[in-house]
């Protein structure tokens, strides 16, 4: 019999079906739980390690440390605060995502708005334009934009990289952005220029407020890429203060067993992004919530 005969016959879900639609939910509850603690498996055995001594590390597997808490130890951190390299590379990377975030969502934003409601010569052979863009790689212009760096002064310089991050992140933000905002109603708009409301205006104060779910997840994949890019910090950024990705990789490279070193700071280096998605992702949900009760 079918629950949906049940359910017609009995005005109600049947115990067999309300039973097998628990157990099939519970099933599917620890399945997710299993698949979530399976995927942070590494990121748990990078923690552990960060708090472990050279010789635990070489000698025992993290896991050890379950059965053995005593181990742990604050020293890697210590260590890695005394490293210049580490803690210089750590504040190199803020000062080339951050901006190289902020550049793209605020020229996205405008490029967006435009391409969305103002009407200008060639706005769709151009916006095609911005969307092929999409699909050009990174390491296609890694040579000519070295040569245009050397020319203007850029290279091995964290403007130079700021520039080409933003240069890069347009296309997805422009396309992104202008997407979102041509879903916002046209009738909305007109309300606000039947008011007096100028073009600046309208996009500060209608546009703006109602694509902060679009901003905040574009503000996220851009501060991501950039945080944990190495391809274009390797080639462009200042090797004397080289960002965290480049500088843990020359630490691999000059002292291959300095796991002290490297373990707290890979776990560094990936927590700050953690945190800036945690705390973007709330703003996000607050801006969906918001749209909808709209």
């Amino acid at each position: 019999m079918s629950p949906a005969h049940d359910v017609a016959k009995g005005g109600g879900p049947s115990r067999p079906g309300r039973l097998a639609a628990l157990v099939a939910g519970g099933a599917l509850r620890v399945f997710l739980v299993v698949a979530a603690l399976f995927w942070l498996l590494p990121t748990l055995g990078l923690l552990v390690s960060s708090f472990l001594s050279p010789t635990d590390l070489a000698e025992d597997g993290w896991w050890r440390v379950l059965a053995e808490p005593a181990r742990l130890t604050t020293s890697n951190y210590a260590r890695l605060l005394a490293n210049d390299t580490i803690t210089g590379s750590l504040l190199s990377t803020v000062a080339i995502a951050v901006p190289a975030t902020l550049l793209v969502i605020t020229l996205g934003s405008f490029a967006g708005y435009a391409f969305a409601w103002l009407e200008f010569p060639g706005r769709d052979w151009l916006f095609l334009v911005v969307v092929g863009l999409l699909v050009v790689p990174v390491q296609v212009a890694l040579i000519p934009v070295s040569e245009l760096f050397g020319t203007l002064g850029l290279f091995e310089t964290t403007a130079g990289v700021v520039l080409f991050h933003t240069a890069f992140g347009l296309p997805f933000a422009v396309f992104l952005l202008r997407n979102f905002f041509a879903e916002i109603p046209r009738e909305l708009l007109e309300a606000a220029r039947l008011d007096g409301a100028g073009e600046l205006r309208l996009f500060a104060r209608v546009v703006l407020p109602l694509g902060g779910p679009a901003i905040a997840s574009l503000g996220i994949f851009q501060f991501l890429w950039v945080w944990n890019d190495m391809l274009v910090a390797l080639v462009f950024a200042d090797s004397a203060h080289p960002p965290v990705t480049v500088a843990l990789q020359q630490q691999v490279r000059q002292f291959g067993n300095n796991i002290d070193v490297l373990a707290p700071g890979a776990f560094l280096s990936m927590v700050v992004p953690l945190v800036v998605f945690f705390a973007f992702q709330r703003q996000f949900v607050t801006g969906v919530m918001a749209g909808a009760v709209k």
